[in-house]
């Protein structure tokens, strides 16, 4: 039996990945093929199988990489071969998105589509901007223009005076290119030029710039400023509410790039906590976490479990690695009932809470030579200790342990290998300065980022460096350089309030 093919016209929102609604995220979690427009957040496309089609169509002024036709026939081939296929479109599909005739292309050809309303960005950018569209005794109406006109149409279908002089806010979408000619209109048609404007290009990023300005000066001011697209061109009285409800652009961080180092699986939790605070991140990460070439020593330590008094973690990930291995070995948490858990900090500890336990000793200061000083007052000679940790890691730990007596076999969880697939961007926000701080939360980061760097290393002289504790500063300042950013508290919780602090002073 042939597969029925189906489209789902989906609006991805305006920017943000997080204004994706949830019934899109689902259609891309399931669909074979992706076509995506010039606006999709890399973010966004993440959530689609790893094994779908991706087909870019995007569509800049004058550079179309797929021109409209081609798209709807490439719909069509696609669902014609029974293919489920996510279309997204940034905004909304049926606010100027075409997204309508994509879906009348399909109906023509019997094939079947629905729709997936998406945030427009012609109320969502504003809101973004601090300028409510319509707002109690400022304005009652509003209404959402194109900005460019379909250019075979020979004349203009806007019906400028009634827009001019009944309308309170006008919104004009891809209207920057056009501007001149939208203000004259307005203007002319009875608009006063003293009516205050907005231009607002990349709305919702973090690369969110607004121009406040009127009517009358507004084609000066973009030429001016060299504002350009994407951007929309807000007309009314209700750009004045901006200095009472900015938002998005007072956050601590907004305007600042910060690229962040981590392994790719964890640096989502730093890229949020960046982006709640406004930052733009780039994540070029250095490391990437592998499991052991060889997990005969660490199987075997877990076969003899109950000889060890104490196992010690120095990371979440070697919880993470070592969980893996007692369940290959048919084994759970009940296996560790008669051992003792040491935790070198608080991520550490929550990672074993993840698997139902509660580490017994935690040190006050998250770095190996604290957890040698507390487990020092815990331990006696003859002790036997399994540490499990990465395969390349400082040897305070143990050999301090066996100092005092204690027998420390040391096995490896994991591997980190030097890993950053977008190297060029990387180099690209470091040579440009639009780098504004490199985060590094291991001594591991620091080593394999200036190899991935190689002969461009003194780019990092263009940027504040961050360190997550002690530690990685020390080896930053082997490398010869000195972070500006140290972390008081060695988390990415206390990272951050370093880095929030730095542009506090």
């Amino acid at each position: 039996m042939t597969k029925q093919g189906k489209v789902y016209l989906i609006g991805a929102g305006p920017g943000d990945p997080g204004l994706l609604g949830l019934k899109a995220k689902e259609c891309l979690q399931t669909a074979d093929a992706v076509v995506y427009d010039r606006l999709a957040d890399p973010r966004i496309l993440a959530f689609a199988r790893k094994d779908a089609e991706m087909v870019y169509v995007g569509k800049a002024s004058a550079n179309h990489t797929m021109r409209q036709p081609d798209i709807n026939k490439l719909l069509v081939k696609l669902a014609a071969e029974g293919k489920v296929v996510a279309r997204l479109k940034g905004g909304d599909p049926f606010v100027f998105g075409r997204g309508g005739e994509e879906a009348i292309e399909l109906r023509e050809a019997g094939l079947p589509f629905e729709f997936v309303p998406g945030v427009t960005s012609a109320i969502a950018v504003a809101e973004y901007a601090g300028i409510p569209v319509t707002h109690r005794h400022v304005a009652t109406s509003f209404a959402v223009i194109t900005g460019h006109e379909d250019p075979t149409k020979g004349e203009s279908t806007i019906h400028w005076k009634g827009l001019a002089t009944s309308v309170d806010t006008l919104v004009f979408l891809m209207g920057v290119e056009n501007i001149e000619k939208i203000s004259r209109e307005l203007i002319a048609n009875g608009r006063s030029a003293d009516c205050p404007a907005a231009v607002i290009r990349w709305g919702t990023h973090p690369e969110q710039r607004t121009l406040i300005t009127t009517l009358g000066k507004a084609a000066a001011d973009v030429k001016a400023t060299g504002m350009k697209p994407p951007a929309i061109f807000l007309v009314g009285e209700v750009v004045r509410l901006r200095e009472q409800l900015q938002w998005f652009d007072n956050k601590p961080l907004f305007g600042k790039t910060v690229i962040v180092t981590r392994a790719r699986a964890q640096a989502s939790a730093l890229t949020k906590k960046l982006e709640a605070q406004g930052a733009k991140v780039i994540e070029a990460p250095a490391i990437k976490i592998v499991p052991a070439a060889d997990y005969a020593p660490l199987d075997n330590a877990i076969a003899n479990i109950n000889d060890y008094k104490w196992l010690v973690f120095t990371s979440a990930n070697g919880v993470d690695y070592f969980f893996e291995r007692l369940g290959a070995a048919k084994k759970d948490a009940r296996a560790l009932a008669n051992v003792t858990l040491a935790a070198i900090g608080s991520a550490t500890a929550k990672a074993l809470a993840e698997h139902g336990l509660t580490a017994d000793l935690i040190p006050s200061a998250y770095k190996a030579e604290e957890l040698a000083e507390a487990l020092a007052g815990e331990i006696t000679a003859g002790d036997k200790i399994l540490l499990a940790r990465a395969k390349v890691a400082r040897e305070v730990l143990p050999e301090s342990l066996r100092k005092i007596g204690a027998i420390v076999d040391v096995v490896t969880a994991y591997e980190t290998v030097a890993d950053c697939e977008n190297k060029d961007e990387l180099i690209e926000a470091l040579e440009s300065g639009e780098a504004s701080i490199v985060t590094f939360t291991s001594s591991s980061t620091v080593t394999n980022l200036l190899e991935v760097l190689g002969d461009k290393k003194e780019l990092l002289n263009k940027a504040a460096l961050a360190a997550i504790g002690p530690v990685t500063a020390d080896t930053l300042k082997k490398h010869g350089y000195t972070p500006a950013i140290n972390a008081a508290e060695y988390t990415i919780d206390g990272l951050m309030t370093a880095i929030t602090n730095f542009y506090n002073k």
